[in-house]
């Protein structure tokens, strides 16, 4: 099987009531872990590249780790997009790189120009086989080149989304109902505490969710910004020598409720590198005497591929899917 576009996974997501996993990929150890937990969990994948990433390990690079990937799992659809392309020259430079899928995120824009420039992707996209997803409203917080700062973030107009949809032409919408961008979603002013003294966050916006779906039936959503920064490894990272003060992230029960209606693509970044962050630092303080890589970055890779399985289950419910796109 080669590199597939999104449309048919996101076509049985939405009838299924599931989600894709949309995965930021940046070196070997990352691929790898997703993929081989997609592979056991039948399980179809989106491996996605930001602008950071490509300017850390280089296009070429990542495309032939991604192709590495699709020829020793034959059996599971990926799909490779690229994750807030922010021109048209770098989504052009994508589609030209076999990209399947790109993202032009001017959500920053006003809505006339975010059409303008949308519209002007979806053209040539479409006329190179490839899908496009837009979006409108912004969501806080930073992660990658990705910065916004807090008080500035804006929901999506729900009254906005039909006309937005039809003028650029695009294939799938993500939106901004409270979720945010990496490791520190929210203040503690912005939280509740429970009853163990936790902090918790603001529920997403329903509502928005659902009035979405009204103006754009069978049209598939997408939430930016959904790792669920698990404390487990906020613990980890910080009793092994890291700094991580309030660090939360979304509860995984609301991302498994988006999953079941129109919310066909959840990506996912902060929680691998959490995960491989506090394992890192973990056996670094066990093993002082290590200094191979491959000795801190198998058990890195490890912890990738069981966030990503425990992802797919548990909050994606796409495993058993795979089968579903390939046995046609």
């Amino acid at each position: 099987m080669s590199l597939v576009t999104t449309t048919e996974m996101f076509q049985k997501a939405y009838n299924g009531g599931y989600a894709i996993g949309a995965f930021n990929v940046n070196n070997m150890e990352i691929v790898q872990g997703i993929t081989e937990a997609c592979g056991e969990l039948d399980a179809p994948v989106i491996l996605q590249v930001s602008k950071g990433a490509r300017a850390y390990a280089n296009h070429t690079y990542l495309v032939k780790l991604v192709e590495a990937a699709v020829q020793e799992n034959p059996n599971i659809p990926i799909a490779l997009h690229l994750d807030h392309g922010d021109s048209f020259e770098l989504c052009k430079d994508c589609i030209d790189g076999g990209f399947t899928s790109v993202m032009i995120d001017a959500s920053s824009k006003s809505f006339e120009d975010n059409i303008a420039l949308t519209k002007q992707v979806v053209e040539y996209a479409h006329d190179h086989g490839v899908v496009v997803e837009a979006e409108l409203g912004t969501l806080a917080g930073i992660e990658d080149e990705v910065c916004v700062e807090a008080g500035h973030e804006s929901y999506t107009r729900p009254e906005e989304v039909e006309e937005f949809v039809e003028r650029t032409g695009c294939d799938s919408l993500a939106i901004a109902i409270g979720t945010s961008h990496g490791a520190y979603k929210f203040t503690p002013e912005q939280c509740t505490l429970n009853e163990e003294g936790l902090l918790v966050p603001p529920p997403l916006r329903f509502d928005v969710l659902e009035e979405c779906i009204k103006r754009l039936p069978g049209f598939p959503i997408v939430l930016h910004g959904s790792s669920s920064v698990p404390q487990e490894f906020v613990s980890m990272v910080n009793s092994y020598g890291g700094q991580m003060p309030n660090a939360i992230g979304i509860p995984e029960d609301q991302l498994r409720q988006a999953a079941k209606l129109a919310v066909c693509k959840i990506n996912i970044d902060s929680d691998i590198r959490l995960a491989m962050t506090a394992n890192i630092r973990k056996h670094f303080v066990e093993h002082p005497d290590h200094f191979d890589p491959r000795q801190y970055l198998k058990p890195a890779r490890q912890a990738v591929k069981d966030m990503v399985a425990h992802k797919i289950v548990n909050v994606l419910g796409c495993d058993g899917k795979a089968s579903e796109l390939t046995n046609r």
